[in-house]
């Protein structure tokens, strides 16, 4: 599998498998991201190999698949991988068939866990040896109360993913990772095992189903999405219709770095060479901690992003020219 990217062409030709994410690249919440239908049907219609991998464990396959076509993404459940299915794969392969589980989530979960030979409870009274923990949005008190007694008794604690927030139409929400700190804090410990991004597990799968040999990333958050692939060594394209946005990109640390950026997913069709962080042919400089020359702003976001990264201090950067300012206004910087 290459690991080095390419040095010219669409970022579309020059990859085997375009691995999403869903929520903030896909769609928000129920609603389509502006322009990603048409995208992932420009794919589809070129014969394109594509998977989705979800952190989100409160739909299953089969779910989100329905809920793709719904928007008009020509989309199977055997392209779907979710964080659900995956934790409970896991748990399945550590424990003894009808083992007890308590199941912290929403009822996709829970049906995954009955889908492979494991019993779902959801009291600590049942004497689970293993909690599984994902997103939910009826999980309350009484619940995570009950895995808590669980997990202090000695159940393995197993969480589908630590996202902090969730993207939607209305601004970030509560994540499943608020959900896990919870627990972290009543019980001062970590969970036992994390199975969703940044993890590899779901992007490993992915390139296996397809036997992809130059598969990329494309995800809306640093943290999860760019910081997986990175794991998994391979390329990514950060798309900023979600979570991350330009000034998380500027300050990313190395393992958080994607290979490309685009605004959205039209990027798909854009060359490489326009979509890579890089200081030359972009048509901006950073000088002493301004910003000048000329373009638009994704390309100055690029020259600031590798002028940062390479060490130049543009925490106070300011625009050279009334264009430059522009575009640093766009961007948020």
């Amino acid at each position: 599998m290459s690991t080095s990217p390419p040095a010219s062409g669409r970022l579309a030709d020059a990859y085997d498998l375009v691995i999403f994410d869903l929520d903030g690249v896909i769609y928000l919440s129920d609603k389509a991201v502006p322009g990603a239908v048409d995208a992932v049907q420009r794919l589809h219609e070129q014969g394109r190999s594509i998977a989705y991998a979800t952190n989100n464990a409160s739909r299953r396959a089969a779910e989100v698949a329905d809920l793709l076509r719904g928007l008009g993404v020509p989309a199977e459940a055997e392209e779907v991988l979710t964080s659900a299915a995956a934790a409970a794969r896991r748990l399945a392969d550590r424990l003894e068939p009808g083992a007890r589980v308590l199941v912290v989530g929403a009822e996709a979960l829970r049906q995954e866990v009955f889908d492979c030979g494991l019993t779902p409870v959801s009291s600590a009274d049942d004497q689970p040896v293993a909690v599984v923990q994902g997103y939910g949005r009826d999980v309350g008190w009484v619940i995570l109360a009950e895995a808590a007694l669980a997990v202090r008794a000695g159940a393995l604690w197993i969480a589908t993913n630590t996202d902090r927030t969730l993207p939607s139409p209305r601004g970030a929400l509560p994540g499943n990772g608020s959900l896990v700190a919870v627990l972290r804090t009543a019980l001062d410990r970590e969970p036992d095992e994390v199975i969703g991004k940044p993890e590899a597990v779901l992007f490993e799968e992915a390139v296996k189903r397809e036997a992809a040999g130059r598969p990329v990333v494309v995800g809306d958050r640093l943290d999860t999405d760019i910081e997986g692939a990175v794991r998994a060594g391979l390329d990514s394209l950060l798309v900023l219709t979600g979570v991350s946005q330009p000034r998380d990109l500027v300050a990313a640390e190395p393992h958080r770095r994607p290979t490309y950026v685009a605004k959205d997913l039209a990027g798909l069709f854009d060359d490489v060479e326009t979509l890579a962080i890089s200081a030359e042919g972009t048509g901006w400089h950073v000088t002493d901690g301004r910003l000048d020359g000329h373009g638009d702003a994704m390309a100055a976001l690029r020259t600031i992003c590798a002028a940062a990264w390479a060490g130049t201090d543009v925490s106070d950067i300011r625009g050279a020219t009334d264009e430059a300012t522009t575009a640093l206004r766009e961007l948020g910087i």
